[in-house]
C-alpha cells in the first residue's frame, strides 16, 4: 500500500534507476535525490573528462529536481562522493555556478566509485 506521505519523483531528463530506488521522494516538502551519475539520460553514454562528468551530474540532479517542482537553488543538503578527492577545487568551480545563495550544506568525500569519477545526491526544500 503506497504511503501518502511519500511521494516519488521521476523523470526522463535524469538517468533511470538501475537498481532498487526512485529518482527521489518528497517527504515533509523536502524532496530527497537519489545518487545522480554523470550518465547522459539521451544517449545513456558517460563523458570522459571530470569537468563534464560533474556537469553532467549537476544536470540530473537539477532535472529530478525540476520534476518536483523545485530547483537546485533550494537544496538545503549535497553529498559529493569523487573517486580523486584531489579534483574537489575543480569540481567546486562547477558546482557553485548550479547552487544559489546561501549555498547548501555538502560533505564532499572520497569514494571508490565504479566507472565514473563523481556521483552526488541532495536535499531540496519544496
Amino acid at each position: 500500500m503506497a504511503n501518502p506521505r511519500r511521494v516519488a519523483v521521476s523523470t526522463s531528463k535524469a538517468p533511470s534507476p538501475r537498481f532498487s530506488y526512485s529518482q527521489g521522494i518528497i517527504a515533509a516538502g523536502l524532496l530527497f535525490i537519489a545518487g545522480q551519475v554523470p550518465i547522459d539520460p539521451e544517449t545513456g553514454s558517460t563523458a570522459e573528462s571530470f569537468a563534464d562528468q560533474v556537469d553532467q551530474t549537476l544536470r540530473n540532479l537539477a532535472a529530478v529536481a525540476e520534476a518536483a517542482g523545485g530547483s537546485l537553488a533550494d537544496a538545503v543538503r549535497v553529498n559529493v562522493y569523487l573517486e580523486d578527492i584531489d579534483r574537489v577545487q575543480e569540481m567546486d568551480a562547477i558546482y557553485r555556478g548550479y547552487f544559489g545563495k546561501p549555498l547548501p550544506a555538502r560533505t564532499t568525500v572520497r569514494a571508490g566509485l565504479r566507472g565514473f569519477m563523481v556521483e552526488m545526491d541532495a536535499i531540496v526544500a519544496l
